[in-house]
């Protein structure tokens, strides 16, 4: 579309991804935004120009756009008073007349069966952009007669900024941008944090990112901190449940593998053509000769990666509870107990996964406004589910014994709760056996 509509004179067209949830609460002409402040006006409107002639060069970036409009074309109307109330007209008068023929004032409402359609009040169109039109403009006069506004006003061609938009009570200009195909918001964020410095930009100026951008730069910075206090509580309440400071190891050893499925999922998941609902399925799933989609590790999948935190580690826990118990209540070896566990605990295991599975496939394949926002957070869950479901049977098993190995080299044998002390040394309930045998 953009070879085309460049062709339109006097048509400025920018073009962003629809989305039903806008992150960082702020609109643009395009889906990222790169904001400069300074507190003197004339020095940002002669720098700002400067980056985004330089933005449009990254190769990162395109349809870069800036909100700056400090040479839009103005015509002051003069009106001699003077001249105006010798002909009975007023300011007021005056005033109305104008807007009858610029301000699109609605006279009426045209009503039909299925819609409803406003009338506008306006000069007809090949006069709305020559300034000479105002020439043709006549106002009533309290007479009844029609005088010229050229009569009693002068006109003025000027150049006056159009807008003057501020951020924290500052001057400010927003450059807009959306990414380049193939390019992540990491890779644009960190061209444009170059470009800052290879400009040498006044200390004045001060650049940040809006938006979309400034979120995920947040998320980035946060995100690691967050996901090892997951891990951290995980961990904890786990220890605390196990009464061990071994084993909430072996049921963290999943989340390796989810991360790296959630990772490759996002990597080769194929882009899809969605079709209308009235196209048969097997069109609906037409993938654009299996090209890789390379979706970024957006904030929408860093929350599918920490969901998976939650999920993945219940495999481990269905094990590793059901050998405990063996291992403690039993007697078993460690190798019987966890032997045990993967065969009776399979089918659940695999019940629970697919469960969850399936029920991240629509929106790793949904379609419609916004599918592009939510999408890899299905393709991270997937992905994360899929590889770690693979692995985590063959690798639990091993951590389990390898760690019960290791507990007992350090010299901390397992050592039963009072409750299970009880439950252990309590007399067997033989007085229904006996009953029954005296029956």
């Amino acid at each position: 579309l953009r070879p085309k509509v460049a062709q339109v004179e006097g048509v400025k067209f920018f073009m962003q991804s629809g989305q039903d949830i806008s992150l960082g609460g702020r609109l643009g002409r395009t889906q990222y935004q790169y904001t400069l402040t300074d507190t003197n006006s004339d020095e940002l409107n002669r720098w700002a120009p400067v980056v985004e002639d330089a933005m449009k060069k990254l190769p990162e970036l395109q349809d870069v756009a800036s909100d700056q409009q400090i040479a839009a074309p103005h015509i002051a109307i003069d009106i001699d008073r003077d001249a105006a109330s010798r002909l009975g007209l007023s300011a007021s008068v005056i005033d109305e007349t104008l807007y009858d023929a610029f301000g699109q004032r609605q006279v009426a409402t045209i009503y039909t069966n299925t819609s409803q359609y406003k009338v506008i009040l306006e000069v007809q169109p090949e006069f709305q952009g020559d300034p000479a039109a105002l020439s043709k403009i006549y106002v009533p006069s309290p007479a009844g007669a029609q005088v010229p506004l050229s009569t009693f006003a002068r006109f003025k061609s000027t150049v006056e900024p159009l807008s003057l938009p501020h951020q924290g009570q500052f001057p400010a200009v927003t450059l807009s941008f959306n990414l380049a195909p193939g390019i992540a918001l990491g890779q644009a964020v960190e061209a444009i944090q170059a470009l800052k410095r290879e400009l040498r930009l006044p200390p004045t100026v001060d650049g940040s990112f809006q938006g979309t951008a400034q979120a995920f730069q947040a998320s980035m910075s946060s995100t690691p901190i967050l996901v090892a206090a997951a891990i951290l509580v995980v961990y904890i309440v786990l220890g605390m449940l196990y009464e061990s400071y071994i084993h909430p190891i072996t049921i963290l050893s999943a989340l390796p593998s989810a991360g790296v499925g959630a990772l490759l999922a996002l990597i080769f998941w194929p882009r899809v053509n969605y079709s209308p609902p009235s196209v048969p399925f097997q069109d609906l799933l037409n993938l654009s000769a299996n090209i890789p989609a390379n979706y970024d590790l957006s904030l929408i999948a860093l929350i599918g990666v920490i969901l998976l935190i939650g999920i993945v580690k219940k495999n481990a826990i269905m094990m590793i509870d059901f050998a405990l118990q063996a291992e403690r209540l039993e007697g078993k070896s460690p190798r019987e107990a966890i032997h045990q566990a993967c065969l009776l605990r399979f089918r659940p295991i695999m019940m629970t996964t697919f469960a969850a599975l399936f029920g991240a496939m629509p929106i790793a394949l949904g379609g419609g406004a916004g599918s592009e926002l939510r999408r890899p957070l299905g393709i991270a869950i997937v992905g994360g589910l899929a590889l770690s479901q693979w692995l985590t049977l063959y690798t639990t098993p091993v951590i389990y014994l390898y760690l019960e190995r290791l507990s007992r080299l350090l010299g901390r044998p397992y050592r039963p709760s009072r409750v299970q002390e009880a439950l252990t040394d309590a007399p067997r309930p033989a007085l229904a056996e006996g009953r029954h045998g005296a029956e």
